[in-house]
């Protein structure tokens, strides 16, 4: 555990702090009387979602603390074991024997799904290395739902509430753009409030969703049609928009621009659904690829995979493949399940370093299957991993695959 005893912090640096992390005022003053400022690496479980990519990137950002190494130096780690001996080669290396060395991870919940010793090794982490180090967890569930089922130590816990409605007004209020007064966009963020408070409390999304209909809040003041204080008219003009967005509340994959096209629409909000709003949806570049992936793996047999994607494979004869239950082609039979670890060996493959590789994977999957382009079709339990299957078209995905270049009638087994 930290030294709890600390220099006191000018009030500037707490003002500062409290700037950044509004209406946290008591967790922040908590966390800077703990920690203090120190060294320290973060890094994100979910991007890092494996045992050897998370113990990589600790070390690199590790070695990253030195101005002496060029940015980009990576370290290569395979076990637990290795990464004891290097982390302790590191702290050496770096000089940082006498200073506290904090490794906060994000989405730590996601050390659960990694192998059996990674979260126990981490808890007593200063205890294996003989080093000042403290590990930060970071999530959004509870520390009982992914204790481990050996004995472990007990971590300091410190708990975030949620944000109230009032401290939500006034973290939206605080984004105003610069030509509309404070008083204007606050009395918008009342009116959202009021209307998705019940059903989203996530910051993120509130402040996708303030972004994303503010326009149409200022579509009377901008035509000259009513006067910033004309709180009634504003709210008549954008309340049936409201409405509507209500269906789709998180659009994290649906630009400005899309949705503004949507709200034009004379339909029914409630056909906005599954393969009918393919033609609506802009998706990020690389759910692109996820969503390339998928249909590869719902569509080409299972051990096709090392002739399609493995480099130096040498040329494909369809007729070394053929089975007699494959004479009728994929694409007549349907999609098929497959599980999460083959669609991302497949992504792996087909992205190359096309994107960067710090995307959020598994969030992005997750909205591919919100968008139902995805259906999930396993479920998550001791004995199988979920299995998921691909729902769109073949032209659907031809003209996905344009969009970024992909040529995937090579890829795809029913076209040999």
């Amino acid at each position: 555990m930290p030294n709890f005893e600390h220099p006191e912090y000018p009030e500037a640096t707490l003002l500062h702090l409290e700037s950044v992390v509004p209406c946290r005022e008591s967790q922040v003053s908590q966390l800077l009387s703990i920690f203090g400022e120190l060294p320290h690496v973060f890094v994100n479980c979910a991007e890092c979602f494996t045992s050897r990519l998370l113990l990589e990137e600790i070390l690199t950002q590790l070695r990253s603390l030195s101005s002496e190494d060029k940015p980009g130096f990576h370290v290569s780690c395979d076990t637990f074991n290795d990464f004891i001996r290097l982390f302790k080669q590191e702290i050496n290396a770096q000089g940082l024997q006498n200073q506290t060395v904090y490794i906060v991870l994000d989405k730590a919940e996601q050390l659960r799904d990694m192998e059996a010793n990674v979260l126990p090794g981490f808890l007593k982490l200063q205890e294996m290395t003989d080093r000042n180090v403290t590990v930060v967890f970071l999530s959004e569930i509870v520390w009982e739902l992914f204790r481990p089922n050996t004995g472990c130590l007990e971590p300091l816990t410190l708990y975030f509430p949620d944000y109230s409605i009032g401290n939500l007004q006034k973290i939206l209020s605080h984004y105003h753009p610069p030509e509309y007064s404070a008083d204007f966009y606050a009395a918008y963020i009342n009116i959202l409030l009021g209307v998705f408070y019940t059903v989203c409390r996530d910051l993120k999304e509130l402040r996708h969703l303030a972004a994303l209909n503010f326009a149409k809040y200022c579509e009377p003041v901008v035509r000259g049609e009513a006067s910033e204080r004309d709180t009634r008219r504003l709210w008549k003009n954008i309340e049936s928009h409201l409405k509507k967005a209500m269906q789709t509340v998180y659009l994290r994959e649906i630009s400005s621009s899309q949705w503004a096209r949507i709200q034009q629409d004379d339909g029914e909000p409630g056909h906005l659904k599954g393969l009918s709003a393919h033609a609506h949806v802009e998706l990020p570049y690389y759910s692109k690829f996820l969503l390339i992936a998928a249909y590869l793996a719902s569509y080409n047999p299972a051990r096709t995979d090392k002739r399609f994607f493995l480099k130096h494979h040498g040329k494909i004869k369809k007729t070394n493949f053929l089975k007699k239950h494959e004479k009728t082609s994929n694409h007549l039979l349907g999609p098929k399940p497959f599980p999460l670890d083959r669609l991302l060996a497949i992504l792996y493959s087909i992205v190359d370093n096309k994107v960067a590789p710090t995307a959020n994977i598994f969030s992005q999957i997750t909205s591919l299957v919100t968008l139902q382009l995805l259906t999930l079709v396993g479920h998550d339990d001791q004995l199988d991993g979920p299995k998921y299957k691909c729902t769109v078209s073949l032209d659907f995905i031809r003209a996905i695959a344009r969009t970024v270049n992909f040529d995937i009638i090579k890829y795809l087994y029913d076209f040999l």
